[in-house]
């Protein structure tokens, strides 16, 4: 019983998932033109792991990335996308200082989105300190 114990806290503190545990992924897009491929690349890896009640997922975006997401300028492909993976359980965020550095209001994205109030680069730093896998199309 006390290895068993063991070797428990050992995995635990080491961040190593236990069988029955959801994979983790924080999926970061900075770039303008890699947004569509990002979500493409969330959809096949939802489906990779048999749907998304398999898998959290969070894409964090920054910089050019975040004017795809937003409501007015989205073009239907990606609004389309984006409404059938939070359908899915992804979280969508967008950074505050990119936010702010394009004068967009939150309301103004995508529906639904959440504001990383640190910065996008912080919050995926955190996500990663949570035992995130990173990924970065």
């Amino acid at each position: 019983m006390r290895i068993l114990l063991l070797t428990l806290l050992l995995a635990l503190g080491q961040g190593i998932a236990l069988a029955g545990d959801k994979p983790q992924v924080v999926y970061h897009v900075a770039d303008e033109d890699k947004v569509s491929f990002a979500l493409n690349n969330i959809q096949n890896h939802i489906a990779g792991v048999g749907g998304g009640k398999n898998i959290e997922i969070v894409l964090v975006s920054h910089g050019p990335a975040v004017k795809q997401f937003v409501d007015i300028d989205a073009v239907d492909r990606v609004r389309k996308a984006v409404t059938e993976l939070q359908g899915q359980g992804v979280t969508f965020e967008a950074c505050a200082n990119t936010l702010a550095a394009l004068g967009v209001e939150p309301d103004e994205l995508l529906a639904d989105f959440k504001i990383a109030e640190k910065g996008g680069v912080t919050r995926i730093t955190e996500l990663q300190g949570q035992g995130y896998a990173y990924i970065r199309p």
